[in-house]
């Protein structure tokens, strides 16, 4: 098998960045890329022009992007960017609709953003992670187990990486298994960037509908799960319906389809990187170390995450951002950023530099990053004792890939061992 890491990018060399603000404006279509190529305009961007005007396909206007990683950091944690003023205002995007629904907690800012955090927070602290692994130990030895009894080739993405955190998320929130399909569906609708908006909003209030139905039959019926926790709090007037709603929809979509994807694709990248998967199978320990490196290194999603808006004046390096304007981060560039890490398109294992910003920074910091750190090593280290021969059951030519997604991943992981 040969490796598919892309050619050192001329990002690994610094250049004159261009002028702090000239007025141009990159289009940006935020087009499919194929397995776990980078995207060229973020590498183009990290080297000549940090800060940068960019204009998507849908929405209105243009908006700054921030790619350097101490640059991202400053702005993520800047408390005069605000998540909330982003509601009703049409900021130009790569989805017809936006995924995070007004009034949740990833468009919130203090002091609503602490207290819906702090109701989940606990949740996913070390203590109930921690507690949570045998569970997901048990689960990942079942399916391991029902593909090994089936026998090879199989779809890593529908025996393992695909039900295994949906079953997790079920456990967490309380979800009926029956009803894990349904979820599922209504998941691919809403973090599709090829469906209408009408289409998206159809959905998004199913899905609402569903949750709003949970919570009734909770509030009569609790159960020793994080989603009777909330309803309890929602009836003591801790947070309103539309905000225990959307905390349930976050974790879903986040809880399916992002730690799916991570993990199929690091799946993908060690089988590619034959070198780092015989040095991590040789050297066991080095697994949580492996896991932060594949985090940085792979493009996990397509485009950007949630846009800021500034309520004052400020510099973000050499450039003024406007009151007023629009503003986003890639945490992906970030990861990539040359002046930060050695040889950034390189999957090193063995890394040990700055901390990766894949689950953001500041206080909108992914709530979940260490339940899917968890997931991800339970499933890469049972995957790799259970079939010492794991291998691509396909040439990579042969791989098919999601295509109009916010997340990025294969559409099946075909293995053989």
């Amino acid at each position: 098998m040969t490796s598919t890491s892309p050619k050192p990018s001329p990002a690994a060399e610094p250049c004159p960045a261009r002028p702090a603000d000239d007025g141009t404006v990159h289009d940006w279509p935020v087009d499919h890329l194929p397995a776990l190529e980078f995207d060229p305009l973020l590498h183009r961007l990290l080297k000549d022009e940090p800060v940068a005007r960019i204009r998507m396909r849908f929405g209105e206007g243009h908006a700054w992007l921030v790619t350097r990683y101490e640059d991202v950091k400053l702005v993520a944690a800047d408390p005069r960017l605000s998540r909330a003023l982003t509601v009703n205002r049409p900021v130009t995007s790569m989805t017809p609709h936006v995924v995070a629904p007004a009034g949740g907690i990833g468009r919130t800012d203090p002091p609503d953003h602490t207290r819906l955090r702090r109701l989940v927070a606990q949740t996913f602290g070390r203590k109930r992670v921690a507690a949570l692994r045998s569970r997901a130990q048990e689960l990942a030895e079942q399916m391991t187990d029902r593909m090994a009894q089936q026998g090879p080739p199989a779809d890593l993405a529908e025996c393992l990486t695909g039900p295994f955190p949906a079953q997790l998320i079920g456990d967490l929130l309380g979800v009926p298994e029956r009803d894990l399909d349904r979820l599922q569906s209504w998941r691919g609708v809403i973090l599709s960037s090829n469906h209408s908006q009408e289409e998206s909003e159809a959905v998004k209030r199913e899905i609402a509908g569903y949750f709003r139905e949970l919570a009734r039959h909770r509030a009569d019926h609790p159960d020793d799960d994080l989603y009777s926790a909330l309803v309890a709090a929602q009836v003591e007037g801790e947070l309103s319906l539309p905000e225990l709603v959307s905390l349930a929809v976050m974790l879903v979509l986040n809880g399916m389809d992002a730690v799916r994807n991570q993990v199929s694709n690091m799946v993908y990248a060690l089988l590619t990187h034959p070198d780092q998967l015989a040095r991590l199978r040789a050297h066991p320990s080095l697994l949580p170390q492996a896991v932060e490196e594949l985090l940085r290194y792979i493009p996990h999603r397509n485009g950007v995450g949630l846009p800021r808006i500034a309520t004052e004046d400020l510099k973000v390096g050499e450039t003024t951002i406007r009151s007023g304007e629009v503003v986003y981060v890639s945490y992906l560039a970030a990861n990539r950023d040359f002046t930060v890490f050695k040889d950034p398109d390189r999957l090193d294992l063995g890394r040990d530099e700055a901390p990766n910003l894949s689950f953001g920074h500041g206080a909108h910091y992914c709530v979940g990053a260490l339940l899917t750190r968890m997931e991800a090593e339970v499933m890469l280290s049972t995957l790799l004792n259970r079939f010492p021969g794991l291998r691509l059951a396909v040439g990579e030519e042969e791989m098919r890939w999601r295509r109009g997604s916010i997340n990025r991943g294969p559409e099946a992981l075909p293995v053989t061992w």
